[in-house]
């Protein structure tokens, strides 16, 4: 619980990055944008990835790899929908609402619930694996593509 905590709040603080302070230079530039933002989004959730297991480590608990790394990928892909749909400034509301949502919904077998609590299944769950997976690839790629909300 909280290694999720600490990659939620890594993932917000990277929030407000996805978005630059001149949008129209963002759109109208003459490179190319699409890699350079997926990139921005695959580096940022491999930051949150690399420093929880340190932090952990440096506390005494272990820290489950396949828990950290599925965990960074959702929620760097949910930063990067919120920043798309809301623009750089409120990304960090999606990662923020699916945490809420998932502390608040008692755990159930049910495929739907296992969808909403992804982030606190254990690893190797297959509704939290494929959940943060299909979060991950449409964040990145909506972002890549569109770039941050106006």
């Amino acid at each position: 619980m909280a290694g999720t905590l600490a990659l939620a709040a890594g993932a917000t603080a990277l929030a407000v990055g996805l978005g630059g302070p001149d949008l129209a230079l963002d759109r109208t530039a003459a490179i190319r944008w699409m890699p350079r933002r997926a990139v921005h989004v695959l580096l940022c959730g491999v930051l949150i990835g690399a420093v929880l297991p340190g932090v952990l480590a440096l506390g005494g608990q272990p820290a489950s790899l396949a828990l950290v790394v599925r965990n960074s990928a959702g929620l760097m892909g949910l930063v990067a929908l919120g920043a798309a749909w809301c623009g750089g400034p409120y990304a960090w509301l999606p990662p923020f609402a699916s945490l809420s949502l998932a502390l608040v919904v008692p755990p159930t077998p049910d495929p739907a619930t296992q969808v909403l609590t992804w982030m606190l299944l254990p690893p190797g769950t297959t509704a939290g694996t494929w959940t943060a997976l299909v979060l991950a690839v449409a964040g990145t790629a909506v972002y890549a593509v569109g770039g941050p909300r106006r």
